[in-house]
């Protein structure tokens, strides 16, 4: 559709995988794919931030374009109400009590949730969850 930057976001997106294969040799399966797009976004985000608070907001409009590109690539993401409740089935299931428990929690919530949520969030959550235990 020539739209070049949209085509821009995708080129670099594909040469993160293919950088990563090489790197590690291996074949991207769709986890691996799914850790990179959540990388780029965050890194884009970041990129928004620093650059907001430069006063550059014509690169913070191309950051949150390419945001936007790469994000269409994401799992559909989860609610609040869905990830509390994958965090609760977690503490139940490891029986985690206190912050001794967290790192417990977060190896099991971390496959469920990677990709479709912002895991920053959820440590918040894990640990108000057993900070209230």
């Amino acid at each position: 559709a020539h739209d070049t930057a949209r085509l821009n976001a995708i080129r670099m997106l594909w040469s993160s995988v293919k950088q990563k294969e090489v790197d590690e040799r291996l074949t991207a399966d769709d986890a691996l794919i799914t850790s990179i797009i959540v990388k780029a976004v965050k890194e884009h985000k970041d990129s928004a931030e620093q650059y907001g608070k430069g006063g550059r907001e014509d690169l913070v409009e191309k950051e949150n374009f390419e945001i936007g590109v790469l994000s269409a690539y994401l799992p559909k993401q989860l609610s609040e109400k869905e990830v509390e409740a994958i965090i609760d089935e977690a503490i139940a299931a490891t029986g985690a009590a206190g912050m001794a428990g967290m790192g417990k929690v977060m190896s099991a919530v971390k496959p469920k949730l990677a990709g479709r949520t912002d895991m920053s969030r959820v440590s918040a959550l894990v640990k108000s969850r057993l900070a209230a235990k």
